[in-house]
């Protein structure tokens, strides 16, 4: 399994490089796309990684299908999401205070001002552009993600931080 990078490198401040669309079904996005896989299936508290956070400076992040296994009614239980070059292209004016963790500022939490709703277009690993809403738990996730495409790590904009260990303790949120 690849590592997490931990904040104070490089590649984790960097403004992500899009994908050019004809090589998104390449083998070496393909392969990245395996490794973001691979880390959220055996991170148990993991729900989403970006490229940035694997060494790959590239608009590509990955939703863990872990966040819809209490939506029974919701047909995206079943595989993890795959976002390649996405943009936010609607957001909600109404916005609120989340708590909010990250697996690249491992053990630290805060509060972060996300807005409510977003709705996001990307393309898929087929390369078939999609867009994608999202309210709750999801919309952090992608404003998350997409702020590591830009170089931002939560803990800049984040509110009374934290460190705090998860060894044992399940009050914590997942990590994004």
């Amino acid at each position: 399994m690849v590592k997490v990078l931990q904040k104070g490198e490089k590649v984790l401040k960097e403004t992500a490089k899009e994908v050019p669309l004809e090589e998104i079904s390449s083998a070496k996005i393909g392969n990245i796309i395996l490794q973001l896989k691979d880390v959220l299936e055996n991170t148990e508290d993991a729900i989403a990684l970006a490229g940035p956070q694997i060494g790959e400076s590239l608009r590509i992040f990955v939703v863990s299908k872990r966040i819809f296994e209490e939506d029974s009614d919701n047909d995206y239980r079943a595989r993890d999401l795959i976002f390649i070059n996405p943009k936010i292209i609607k957001q909600s004016k109404e916005k609120q205070w989340l708590e909010e963790g990250c697996l690249s500022v491992r053990d630290f939490y805060g509060k972060v001002q996300r807005c409510k709703k977003v709705t996001i277009r990307a393309f898929d690993e087929n390369g078939k552009i999609f867009s994608f809403g999202a309210s709750g738990l999801l919309a952090q996730v992608f404003q998350h993600e997409i702020d590591h495409l830009n170089g931002i790590l939560f803990d800049s904009k984040a509110k009374n931080i934290r460190k705090e260990s998860l060894a044992g303790n399940k009050k914590n949120p997942s990590v994004i």
